[in-house]
Formats: C-alpha cells, sequence, structure tokens
C-alpha cells in the first residue's frame, strides 16, 4: 500500500511538471473558486459576529427637544421604564451628550468649539433585557413614545440590526451558490487537465493494461494529480484570503475605526480552513476520477 502510494505521488508529480502550463490554468481556476467561497464564508462569519456583538448592546434612544418641559420628560421616562422590553433608562444630558461626541470623535471636536449653541440634545438611552425581544412590540413602543410632548426622534438599533442580519444571509446563500459554479467549473478543468495527461501517457498506459496491471494502480496517479492541484489551489486561495483581510483591516482602521472594532475582524476558523482545502482536494479527486474513467 505505501509503495503504490509513494507510486501514485511520484506520477503524478512527474505528470504535473511535464503539462506545467495546463496545471497551472487547472489550479488558478480552483484557487479563484475556492477564494470566492472563502471570501463569502470570511464576510459572512465577521458580518454575524458584528451583528450578534452590536445586537448585545442595542439601544433604544428617545432625543427630546431641547423646549421639553420638566413634566414632559419624567412622563417620557415613566413610559420607558414601564415597559417590560426595558431593562434600564439612562439619562444623558446636551453636556454630556457633546462631551461624549468630543471624546468619541476627536478628530470633529474641534468643529464644535465654535459652535454658538450646544447641536446635541437631551435623550434618554433605554437597554433592552435582551437582544430577542419582540421586534414588533418595540416599533409599537416607538411609535408611541415618539407621539408623546416633547420628543424629537426615536432610534432603535435593532430595525438596522435586523436588516444588516438580512443581508449577512443574502450574502451567504448567494455566496454558496456562486462558489458553486465556480467549483462545478474548477472540476471540469482538473477533469480536462487530467485527460491530456492520460492521452499523453496512452502508450505507457496501454502496456500496463498488457501486462495485467490493476486497474486502480493504473488510475492511481491520475486522481492522485487531481487532489494534488485541489490542494494547492486550495492553500493558495487561503493565502489569499489572508493577505485580503490583512488590507481590508488596515482600510477600516482609516475610515471607520470608531465605528467597527477592526480588531475583533478574525480569519476563517479552523473548520472553515478545513473545508476549503478539503474541499478542492475533493473537487481535484472527483476531477481525476471523471478522467480516469476512460480507462477500462
Amino acid at each position: 500500500m505505501i509503495r503504490g502510494l509513494q507510486y501514485f505521488l511520484k506520477e503524478a508529480v512527474s505528470s504535473l511538471w511535464r503539462g506545467r502550463r495546463s496545471s497551472a490554468l487547472s489550479i488558478l481556476t480552483i484557487t479563484i473558486a475556492l477564494f470566492m467561497l472563502g471570501v463569502f464564508l470570511l464576510l459572512s462569519a465577521n458580518l454575524e459576529r458584528v451583528v450578534n456583538e452590536w445586537s448585545r448592546s442595542a439601544e433604544f434612544s428617545v432625543y427630546l427637544r431641547d423646549e421639553a418641559a420638566p413634566a414632559e420628560r419624567e412622563a417620557v421616562q415613566k413610559a420607558l421604564a414601564g415597559d417590560p422590553a426595558i431593562g434600564g433608562v439612562d439619562v444623558v444630558s446636551k453636556d454630556a451628550a457633546l462631551e461624549r461626541f468630543r471624546r468619541d470623535f476627536p478628530e470633529l471636536a474641534p468643529a464644535t468649539v465654535g459652535a454658538p449653541d450646544n447641536p446635541f440634545p437631551a435623550s434618554f438611552e433605554a437597554r433592552l433585557t435582551s437582544s430577542s425581544v419582540d421586534v414588533v412590540a418595540l416599533g409599537k413602543l416607538a411609535e408611541r413614545i415618539g407621539a408623546m410632548p416633547g420628543v424629537a426622534d426615536v432610534r432603535y438599533d435593532r430595525r438596522w440590526l435586523d436588516r444588516l442580519a438580512a443581508v449577512s444571509a443574502f450574502i451567504r446563500y448567494a455566496g454558496l451558490t456562486l462558489a458553486g459554479i465556480l467549483v462545478l467549473a474548477a472540476g471540469l478543468t482538473v477533469a480536462n487537465v487530467v485527460r491530456l495527461a492520460l492521452y499523453a501517457r496512452r502508450d505507457e498506459v496501454e502496456i500496463m493494461e498488457l501486462v495485467g496491471a490493476p486497474m486502480a494502480f493504473i488510475r492511481g496517479p491520475f486522481v492522485c494529480e487531481g487532489v494534488i492541484q485541489g490542494g494547492i489551489g486550495g492553500a493558495l486561495a487561503l493565502a489569499a484570503l489572508w493577505t485580503v483581510l490583512a488590507v481590508a483591516k488596515s482600510r477600516l482602521a482609516e475610515a471607520a475605526g470608531g465605528m467597527v472594532d477592526v480588531q475583533a475582524l478574525t480569519f476563517l476558523p479552523l473548520v472553515s480552513i478545513a473545508l476549503v482545502v478539503g474541499g478542492g482536494m475533493l473537487v481535484g479527486c472527483l476531477g481525476g476520477l471523471v478522467a480516469a474513467r476512460r480507462l477500462r
């Protein structure tokens, strides 16, 4: 068995080197297919992580008018505190809102220094009891609070978080569909490349058949050739993904460092890495099997 595997590997490497141009095209096709799959897996995993992180800190914010009377403010606070979905209410004054803005966005802080009045409204920030609260009920609460005297606006984070989660799900399914099509094309490319290698060695194969060599022994090098192409393609796809993620993190740190925790963006987990490499090897194996089926 070990000698047979050594023979398969040796013949497969020799065949890949002889047809290195066509083999390079096959490996490139597999790399592109698995890279696209990895991109969507990476986007989906990190978007889901961001959505979960933001969901845990989702807030129900009520912004007050500057002319709101104390009685109106107290009525809004009582209405929030009395709802079962609200776990607590924090009062944010106009001065506290301005100080928070200057702390969170220091590059924009100088723009507020020369302002004649404080442009930030006072607000109530309500913490939700759970990230899985009833969206419909909170929507009705937002409408009821928004209609109360002294309220300028109501912001409910879950609304756009749910939309972001829907986008994440769409990206996941669309990516899997596109990647499936590309993987199929990669498998056909591998089959054609292995078939070319089979044609180049047809005399050797015929001699092996005449001397009674087992069919599995004859087909083995061609299947091994496909597996090697798939493995190399998977490794190259992972290397490209790692590079793209490193570049994206540096760009996001410059453009949206205050909104997104760039350090929380992570590479694919070990299961997904194994899926990419193993998937590439499986595609190559199937391509080799399809091409080697011509042998009888």
